[in-house]
């Protein structure tokens, strides 16, 4: 009985050593040792995501010390350079900013100056293209699409 005991006891460590463990992760989205705020800022905090089909996922993230927001589109698994981009609009002042090219990993930083204003977002890797429209806008509901060419 006292061996039981001891045997269970210590398989409730592992287990709990492996839960701990899987909790301090990071995201199964983002490339390894990449984060939004490693590409944007440490002070830019990620405020809505959408998922690039199951090739990564493209970051909204905001500073609230500057009212800038940053998007960086995020490949799952780096390695040869994809076609990608990262891209931000706000409608009320027609701020566009895009980055648009050939990465290993990500494209990105792209900035504007969002505070009190809806704006729209999206990016792509290869030919799997994600586009969020009115986002961040309070109440109102945005749109999301995401389509393959």
């Amino acid at each position: 009985m006292r061996y039981t005991r001891s045997v269970l006891s210590g398989a409730a460590v592992a287990a709990l050593m492996v839960g701990s463990t899987a909790a301090l992760a990071s995201p199964a989205s983002a490339a390894p040792n990449t984060t939004p705020q490693k590409v944007c800022g440490s002070s830019y905090k990620t405020v809505n995501s959408a998922p690039v089909g199951s090739l990564g996922t493209v970051y909204l993230t905001y500073n609230a010390s500057n009212g800038e927001n940053c998007v960086v589109t995020i490949r799952k698994n780096p390695g040869t350079a994809q076609d990608m981009s990262a891209w931000i609009y706000v409608p009320d002042t027609e701020e566009f900013h895009e980055d648009n090219g050939s990465f290993t990993s990500y494209a990105g930083p792209t900035y504007v100056t969002g505070k009190g204003h809806c704006v729209d977002w999206g990016g792509h890797i290869k030919n799997v293209y994600v586009q969020v429209t009115g986002s961040n806008c309070g109440s109102l509901k945005e749109n999301r699409v995401t389509f393959t060419r």
